[in-house]
């Protein structure tokens, strides 16, 4: 899920090398948009912590990289960001690193007629994940085989956040800011390319 787009999976084949040399991850790639789209570019730092300045320094440095390939043959929006407190689920290890958390997921193919499950991740285990669903059910599902996931904004999420330094501490203030703003990431946009 961290592409679905052929375009998108030739810009993280680009794109790849550069983050992982910056110590970033590529956590999703998105082509959006109609006139002037957006490719949206989510990176973070596997042991967290990551901030705008990361998204900053990872633009300018792909930058050039998406020029020489010319990805997109019209005008468009770079964007990079993190991928914020509700973030999106793209890897097995996302749902891994997320275990006892709220997750909403869609599935590519339904199950019974059901598409999109809310519940508590559970386990992973080679890339199949079960969740405990509100209604007491489980549901087994392939990450491969999910069309988008997510986490859900909780207390619990917050705090998680805050004790791996996604976040800052409540007491360290700056959190009724993020309260009020919602879950934004951190995010960096450049002109028009």
């Amino acid at each position: 899920m961290i592409t679905i787009k052929a375009i998108e999976e030739r810009i993280l084949k680009a794109v790849t090398p550069e983050a992982e040399s910056m110590g970033l991850e590529v956590v999703r790639i998105r082509m959006m948009g109609g006139r002037t789209p957006t490719l949206q570019i989510m990176v973070e730092k596997s042991e967290g912590g990551t901030d705008v300045e990361d998204c900053a320094s990872f633009s300018r440095a792909i930058s050039p990289l998406l020029d020489v390939h010319d990805f997109v043959d019209a005008k468009y929006h770079l964007e990079v960001s993190t991928p914020g407190i509700d973030r999106p689920l793209t890897r097995a290890k996302d749902f891994a690193a997320w275990i006892g958390h709220l997750a909403k997921v869609e599935l590519q193919i339904p199950i019974e007629g059901r598409r999109r499950f809310q519940g508590e991740i559970t386990s992973e285990n080679n890339g199949v994940v079960t969740l405990q669903l509100d209604d007491g059910l489980e549901l087994e599902a392939e990450v491969d085989g999910m069309s988008k996931a997510s986490l859900v904004l909780t207390e619990e999420l917050i705090s998680a956040a805050q004790e791996m330094g996604d976040l800052p501490d409540a007491e360290q203030g700056g959190f009724d800011e993020i309260e009020e703003e919602g879950d934004e990431p951190d995010t960096i946009e450049e002109d028009e390319r």
